[in-house]
């Protein structure tokens, strides 16, 4: 699927493309455990999209690396779109910026 194609509130996502930002990732608290969350910017030759990284996924993906989204569900905020491998998906770096 290409970024310009997904709706907000849709599900079963997969799409390829190349990180091109990342913000600070933050940490939260959530029913007595912590975690972290990040933003950063998904982009390919349609357009971009937010991407929201979470716990590990915020480690392993950095500016430049290729990555791949399976099952990926797109929701909404503030309305901008936000994509996420979220709870069901995978996200799996393809290719590494060296």
């Amino acid at each position: 699927m290409e970024i310009s194609k997904i709706q907000a509130r849709q599900g079963k996502i997969d799409v390829s493309g190349e990180i091109i930002s990342k913000d600070e990732p933050r940490e939260f608290e959530k029913f007595g455990k912590t975690g972290k969350v990040c933003n950063a910017v998904l982009e390919d030759k349609s357009g971009k999209i937010n991407l929201t990284l979470w716990n590990d996924e915020v480690d392993n993906v950095n500016v430049g690396d290729k990555v791949k989204i399976t099952n990926g569900y797109c929701g909404e905020y503030q309305g901008e779109k936000q994509l996420t491998a979220g709870k069901f998906g995978k996200l799996e770096v393809v290719e590494k910026e060296d």
